[in-house]
């Protein structure tokens, strides 16, 4: 690809970050003094992203029924169970992270080596012929070969993360087996900053307890997003001409 090709894709992608930034910042300018508005509710099958989940099934089995019984076959409890366990039933989820890491790496490496080649008086006569002698190369400079190399890095990480909320979530899917996709979605606003929190996973009916409460260390493939948006969020972030500029600078 040649140099010319290079520019121009870096002046299309310049062209289309400057475009996407003018529309969001036409629309910040146009909400100057108003409070960030909420997301409406929706169904969340119908979203853009939403995908069905697929997962591996083991073998349907036939309910039993016994004659005469007032125990129902699959039942969890002798009365009606008011646990979630249809698509659109609720599911009360208590989310509790608490997340730390701590690593510490360090490398270093040291090489140094030193060729000699024989055969000076044969070199040095070839570069007689070749290589004026006003341009200092000698038999010695050439002949020998000395390197030296050293490298030190260092690096550290130490985090620690907390979270602790609760949100309600809705069945979306049940799966074959009688495992239920459940996806919640929470927004507060406060002032003008709206906080917005985002579970979604696989659970498994038995987990879900008489108070129809689940753990989030209790839900398969979980995803838990909790961020926010507003005045305070965008002051935290780059403008969008430095993020721009970082993405497409190489150096």
């Amino acid at each position: 690809m040649s140099l010319f090709s290079n520019y121009q894709r870096l002046a299309v992608l310049t062209l289309a970050g400057l475009a996407l930034a003018g529309c969001s910042a036409a629309d910040r300018v146009a909400n100057i003094g108003e409070q960030p508005a909420l997301s409406a509710i929706e169904n969340p099958t119908t979203q853009p992203g939403y995908r069905p989940v697929s997962m591996p099934m083991p073998e349907p089995m036939v309910a039993t029924y016994s004659p005469n019984s007032l125990w129902r076959s699959g039942s969890r409890a002798f009365f009606n169970d008011q646990r979630a366990s249809r698509v659109g039933d609720l599911v009360t989820v208590q989310v509790d992270i608490t997340d730390s890491a701590q690593i510490a790496n360090q490398t270093a490496r040291t090489r140094s080596s030193t060729e000699q080649l024989g055969g000076g008086a044969f070199i040095g006569t070839t570069l007689d012929r070749i290589i004026p002698s006003e341009l200092g190369a000698t038999a010695e400079t050439i002949a020998d070969f000395d390197s030296d190399s050293s490298s030190n890095g260092q690096g550290s990480v130490n985090r620690s993360e907390r979270l602790t909320t609760t949100v309600a979530a809705v069945v979306t899917q049940v799966l074959p087996n009688g495992n239920m996709v459940i996806e919640g979605r929470q927004e507060v606003r406060v002032n003008f900053e709206v906080r917005e929190l985002i579970v979604a996973g696989v659970v498994r009916p038995e987990d879900i307890d008489a108070s129809n409460t689940i753990e989030s260390s209790k839900i398969a493939e979980a995803r838990i997003a909790y961020g926010g948006r507003g005045q305070i969020t965008d002051v935290q972030q780059p403008r969008y001409g430095q993020q721009l500029f970082d993405i497409l600078m190489p150096f």
